[in-house]
């Protein structure tokens, strides 16, 4: 006989802490009806603005976005065991994040190694992962240097993702004060980076690249920009590590004469739609991925429910997205027609301080 389906699973909430979160909020999350039931804290912490698992599912890593760490000007990033029954946090460790202002990271496909970004001090560090968990202290910290056209934002470098290659061969870095998406060799034995021929790929003067993600099947990068509210696919070129890009689309719908900025973005598994968060016009976009090329078709325009969707995530079902609503203090929760791609609005929220960033386990 076939074991049933568990539709049930845990969900966890990054947050930022000054307005009455105490750090990593859990909840349960219904599969079959989209249900949110709070679980209470996860973990305490400071400010875990962004949240990654390892690839064994059993470990979560979190940023910590203070000012000092260590006594030095510095983030910090914690390490946690994640217990499978009731979806608790242990802390393993914490290590400075190696520069100001951590923001995101990832872990490397072989699990040895974590990557993060710092975007106030516009660098990226690795930590090595030891065989509980824990991190053990930075095997590469790279300072950015340099500026774009932007006065007020672009002054100086912002790293603002950090991910691997599917093949683990580079990592990849998006730098919102620069204009550029950084490209490192990664050695994974030794935890090293090294600037990559050709060393970056541009974007538009202006355009501000916040966050990154690989095409799950073909070798494509999707890039989201936050100032000019811009998806751009490149096609990559897994034997060099450069990219080429194909087509700039824009976020929002035509017409639309407001204030807003891009945040994030992520593929379906199936790797025939992309989505993006809009920050101002407050929805979720819609695009269908093209054959052969996997260039981009606009289809639609969810409304959040919600004010400022600074994170969401689709759940590894496939039949949900959950959007983080970090200025109306919510998280909401919309089916997913895997056919369509298309989102309906359901009844189900949940409410949590200053939400930022969602992990569903």
């Amino acid at each position: 006989m076939t074991k049933p389906r568990d539709l049930k699973s845990f969900l966890y909430v990054g947050a930022y802490t000054s307005k009455g979160a105490k750090g990593i909020c859990l909840f349960l999350f219904d599969g079959s009806s989209g249900a949110l039931a709070p679980l209470g804290l996860a973990a305490e912490m400071p400010n875990p603005t962004f949240l990654t698992l390892h690839p064994n599912g059993r470990l979560l890593y979190a940023v910590s976005e203070v000012r000092e760490y260590g006594g030095r000007r510095n983030g910090a990033i914690n390490a946690f065991a994640v217990n499978p029954d009731n979806g608790v946090l242990t802390p393993l460790n914490a290590q400075a994040s190696g520069g100001d202002g951590p923001c995101h990271l990832s872990v490397d496909r072989s699990g040895r190694f974590l990557l993060a970004a710092n975007y106030a001090s516009g660098s990226v560090v690795v930590l090595p992962i030891e065989p509980d968990g824990s991190l053990g202290e930075a095997t590469e910290v790279i300072q950015h240097h340099g500026s774009s056209v932007n006065p007020d934002r672009q002054s100086g470098p912002h790293a603002h993702a950090i991910i691997p290659s599917p093949d683990n061969r580079f990592a990849l870095v998006a730098d919102l004060g620069l204009d550029r998406v950084m490209v490192y060799r990664l050695d994974a034995r030794a935890g090293r980076l090294y600037a990559n021929d050709p060393p970056w790929a541009p974007v538009a003067p202006g355009a501000g690249p916040r966050h990154l993600a690989f095409h799950p099947h073909r070798p494509l990068l999707y890039v989201i920009t936050e100032m000019a509210n811009t998806m751009i696919t490149f096609e990559w070129d897994a034997a060099h590590g450069a990219l080429r890009e194909l087509q700039t689309i824009s976020t929002l719908p035509p017409g639309f004469a407001g204030v807003s900025h891009a945040a994030e973005l992520q593929p379906d598994g199936a790797g025939r739609f992309l989505y993006g968060s809009n920050r101002g016009h407050d929805s979720i976009a819609l695009f269908g991925i093209g054959d052969p090329a996997g260039t981009l078709a606009p289809i639609s325009h969810q409304p959040v429910l919600g004010k400022e969707p600074r994170h969401f995530v689709i759940h590894p079902s496939g039949d949900w997205l959950l959007a983080a609503n970090q200025d109306s203090d919510s998280i909401t929760v919309f089916r997913r027609d895997a056919a369509t791609g298309g989102l309906a609005a359901t009844p189900h929220s949940a409410v949590v301080s200053t939400p930022v960033c969602l992990l569903a386990l």
